[in-house]
């Protein structure tokens, strides 16, 4: 191609265009106030970037199921610290009613108040979060028991499901957060609606003996409530620690992602500022040389 340019024309205008998209550039990072706003301007860190991106996603979303999870956590060990106060009334009234003292109109109260404390115990399993029944296992839209006098333990079981969700570590790994209500409060040798049916038979029975015997059972279902409550506690401690790692992840990953993609915008204004001098120089400059004619050449 022929250019009717001189070579001075030529270097100028290219010196110009060189500026002008240093000006391009800069003014986009100070109003975007990103370095990389697409493809083209990084394709070699790309890659590195959209993996910043996918990985502060995910570790998002676990910091979100943590919080849900936590809160899961948090209210099965208020509701278990609720039963252990039920069953610690249980216990008191066993231990009541198997003195000779007891009266058999006392006895029938002491009866009446252990069936209350068995509905508040059936209630206790049927926590729910959010509309999910915390105790139903991987059922959650069913309460797990209803109470049923005629049911030998009291109760009848509504949900079977075991609780295989596990909540995932940002740290690696998973780790299980729940239990069902068979396990807390119907473990076969230990069940807490069992103790409480047969505490408030023995009470209507009236026998010393027997009552002391459900008095027994009622210790052995506090135990093993006690042992449901540390479970939970454990849980909200890896549960807390995780959170506190997700935390401390999406800041690395923000920073990593701030060097990748934010632009340094003070000294994009700058260079801005500086772009502009220089092209308002080129074209003074431009403007002050001296342009000369065929006529200048004439004598």
């Amino acid at each position: 191609m022929i250019t009717s340019l001189d070579p001075s024309s030529e270097l100028f205008l290219t010196n110009v265009n060189r500026i002008q998209d240093r000006i391009a550039e800069a003014s986009r990072q100070v109003s975007s106030g990103r370095k990389i706003a697409q493809p083209s301007d990084a394709p070699d860190q790309i890659d590195g970037l959209l993996q910043l991106r996918a990985d502060r996603e995910r570790n998002e979303q676990i910091q979100a199921n943590l919080s849900l999870e936590l809160t899961r956590v948090q209210t099965a060990d208020g509701t278990l610290s609720s039963a252990i106060k039920l069953m610690d009334r249980a216990r008191a009234l066993a231990a009541q009613g198997a003195t000779a003292t007891a009266t058999s109109s006392g006895r029938q109260a002491m009866a009446d108040e252990v069936q209350s404390l068995l509905n508040e115990m059936v209630s206790c399993s049927r926590t729910a979060v959010q509309g999910r029944f915390i105790f139903s296992g991987d059922a959650d839209t069913t309460p797990p028991y209803q109470a049923d006098p005629a049911s030998p333990n009291g109760v009848d079981l509504l949900v079977g499901a075991a609780a295989t969700r596990l909540v995932q570590d940002p740290a690696g790994g998973s780790f299980p957060a729940a239990k069902t209500a068979r396990e807390i409060f119907d473990r076969p040798g230990a069940s807490v609606f069992g103790a409480l049916n047969f505490l408030h038979a023995a009470l209507l029975g009236g026998d010393p003996a027997t009552i002391a015997q459900a008095a027994a059972s009622a210790d052995t279902a506090s135990i093993q409530l006690n042992s449901a409550q540390a479970f939970y506690g454990n849980v909200q401690g890896r549960i807390t620690d995780a959170q506190g790692f997700a935390e401390r992840y999406d800041t690395q990953l923000q920073t990593q992602l701030s060097q990748m993609q934010d632009a340094d915008v003070a000294a994009a204004a700058v260079t801005l500022t500086q772009a502009n001098t220089q092209l308002q120089a080129a074209f003074q400059m431009r403007a002050a040389m001296p342009h000369k004619s065929l006529f200048d050449f004439i004598g």
